[in-house]
């Protein structure tokens, strides 16, 4: 039975843990599978362009991934615009992988920030074709609150650019971003360590999905283990409310009361 920790609910879905997985860039399907399994996730995100549906080409990724095990949610990494967008979800949904779809529209090659124009645009599609949509954003809290109206089942706010590491750079948005929308906010991108993920779920953010960080630390499988710690103890930190920050020391033992020592 799952936790009021674990559980994260996404549209019609429920999953098992609040850090989301991708499956790109690691050296080998094995240890794919093996940081998967460390890291406790319960929905892995899949590339659809990258994926030889035709199944001409030996396995693919998905021949990999135990379905019973883990929700899969296709994204549509790739596309430029919401065309291309709409049309990699649809071949997802049509190779029998689901209508959940993580909703990536890039603007730009060397950022690879999102065309939020397009993101809205594609969303407002694929909703009223029936799809769960997860759309990657910025972290403007404007936009998504746009994209929960043309109804986002969450959104994505990235913590930096793809595959930097650099961490939470922008704090106050986020926060802000959580104030204006009512669905789960997911950070999507940015994270390089265990330290980044716990003060992302600290500040209250529902879940995390991540890549890079574990696939190209050095020991891919141990960094996933840390990311699992990393997001249950953030989210209990959350859960437990922090002391107030003050400006000056308070002694952890009250004075009040105390008598002063004879000698």
């Amino acid at each position: 039975m799952m936790s009021g920790l674990e559980i994260l609910k996404i549209g019609k879905y429920e999953i098992s843990s609040r850090l989301i997985l991708g499956t790109g860039k690691y050296t080998t399907p094995e240890l794919m599978v093996s940081a998967l399994e460390a890291s406790g996730a319960g929905m892995i995100t899949v590339a659809v362009g990258r994926v030889d549906l035709s199944g001409r080409q030996g396995k693919n990724i998905l021949d990999y991934l135990d379905r019973r095990r883990y929700l899969i949610l296709p994204n549509t990494a790739g596309a430029y615009t919401a065309q291309d967008a709409v049309r990699i979800a649809r071949l997802g949904r049509e190779a029998g992988i689901g209508d959940l779809v993580k909703l990536e529209v890039i603007g730009d090659k060397k950022t690879l920030l999102p065309d939020t124009l397009g993101l809205l645009e594609a969303t407002q599609i694929l909703v009223r074709e029936g799809f769960t949509v997860m759309p990657y954003t910025n972290d403007d809290p404007v936009m998504a609150k746009r994209l929960e109206d043309a109804g986002a089942a969450c959104v994505m706010p990235l913590a930096a650019p793809i595959g930097s590491g650099r961490g939470i750079q922008n704090k106050l948005n986020l926060k802000f971003i959580q104030e204006a929308v009512s669905c789960p906010v997911i950070v999507d991108a940015g994270v390089g360590t265990a330290s980044d993920a716990a003060v992302a779920m600290e500040l209250g953010v529902d879940g995390i999905l991540m890549n890079t960080a574990i696939a190209e630390a050095r020991d891919p499988v141990l960094m996933a283990a840390a990311m699992r710690e990393a997001v249950s103890a953030g989210r209990k930190a959350f859960l437990a409310g922090r002391m107030p920050v003050r400006e000056y020391a308070s002694a952890s033992s009250p004075q009040e009361g105390l008598k002063p020592l004879k000698v």
